[in-house]
């Protein structure tokens, strides 16, 4: 069920520095699926606190993981803590890094240097309670879905009863009960189960989340969880995603989508070629630039204010146009002057850069580098050739 609840102010600021101005009529959706009942029952059934966050000492450390392939660094020296729970952002351009780094901290590929730390001792995926969504598809394709199910549960040790039941809980909670419990029609034979190279990806996909969450994870790593997923079910996920981070979880998310990182994540790394070039708290990173893009929108044209104002046109859509401003002084003479010349103002923003944004500015950065240190050798090679001359 949807639910449209008007919004009348005129000016809102938020603590990620994002300062609105929207007309009346503006809104925005919420969603209510029957769910939140539902995962508390389920919760207070298995022991788990009823959506409150959980009290842990613990932590995640990751040192130094380096990894070569022959004279090819993949990953140089990434480190980061997880302190508290939450999620920790893994970004990167491809072939940055990521995976290789994932793989890693799982145990799954052998590092060339450092370690990585839970509660203080070298983390062991074989002994501790881990799920991992991997970036690619890793069901076996020609099994029936609920004996594969069964079997991931089993080798984490989860006891075949509790298995069942938590499959139960989420095929309804992902919406693929269909595949895992075939209709029985009265007089008719009873319909196959499905096997996994029978779904379309994105269920695929949901049933690869089932299987990371079974055993109720202490520690859950997302490599490109939305991957394929319909605007239905993205928001499917994030409600899960959420709903893990409530439960006290540490989770590690890796994706190329920028928003659902801001949606979801306090701190950050980003990774060029395996090097860290930015890394911390992400709205302390994106307060650093200051507010200077400023979304606009109005109902007539404007162009002639922007005009008189000098300023450097962004992007213009449909939606309304972005512009660059040297702060919140000049951004806020400017809507007077929309004001005073009578425009209606449906929207205006003023915000931080993106960290889609700031994402674009560090991998281009980062290329430039690599591209004058690559014509630097090179001249230093032509050089010493020429005086061995």
């Amino acid at each position: 069920m949807r639910a449209e609840r008007p919004y009348n102010g005129s000016e809102h600021r938020t603590d990620t520095g994002v300062l609105y101005f929207r007309g009346p009529g503006a809104a925005f959706l919420g969603r209510d699926d029957g769910w939140t009942k539902k995962a508390a029952d389920y919760r207070e059934r298995t022991g788990q606190t009823n959506g409150m966050r959980k009290e842990v000492n613990m932590s995640l450390e990751v040192r130094n993981l380096t990894k070569k392939y022959g004279e090819k660094t993949v990953v140089d020296g990434l480190s980061f803590t997880l302190e508290t729970p939450g999620v920790y952002a893994l970004l990167g351009t491809n072939g940055a890094g990521k995976t290789t780094s994932i793989r890693m901290i799982l145990g799954m590929l052998a590092c060339d240097g450092g370690q990585v730390l839970w509660q203080g001792k070298p983390l062991d995926a074989m002994h501790m309670n881990v799920g991992y969504l991997a970036e690619e598809r890793g069901l076996y394709p020609k099994y029936e879905l609920m004996d594969q199910l069964l079997y991931f549960a089993k080798l984490k040790g989860v006891p075949k009863e509790t298995a069942k039941e938590r499959i139960a809980y989420w095929a309804g909670r992902l919406e693929v009960e269909e595949y895992l419990y075939p209709a029985k029609t009265k007089g008719k034979k009873a319909e196959k189960p499905k096997l996994a190279d029978q779904l379309s990806k994105g269920n695929q996909q949901k049933i690869q989340l089932m299987a990371a969450l079974l055993s109720e994870p202490e520690l859950l790593i997302l490599d490109e969880p939305l991957s394929g997923l319909d605007p239905v079910n993205t928001d499917l996920f994030k409600g899960i995603i959420r709903e893990e981070m409530e439960k006290g979880k540490y989770l590690i998310m890796s994706s190329h989508q920028m928003a659902t990182i801001e949606e979801f994540c306090e701190d950050i790394t980003i990774l060029n070629r395996g090097r860290t070039v930015l890394q911390g708290n992400l709205n302390e990173i994106k307060r650093s630039y200051g507010r200077v893009n400023m979304f606009v929108k109005c109902d007539q044209p404007f162009e002639d204010i922007i005009g008189r104002h000098a300023l450097p046109v962004i992007n213009d859509t449909p939606d309304g146009t972005q512009l660059k401003v040297t702060g919140e002084t000049q951004a806020l003479d400017f809507l007077q002057d929309l004001l005073k010349e009578r425009r209606q103002v449906v929207k205006f923003e003023l915000r931080e850069p993106s960290l889609h944004e700031i994402f674009i500015e560090k991998a281009e950065a980062a290329q430039e580098e690599e591209k004058s240190g690559a014509a630097g050798r090179r001249m230093e090679e032509n050089g010493g050739s020429h005086e061995e001359k």
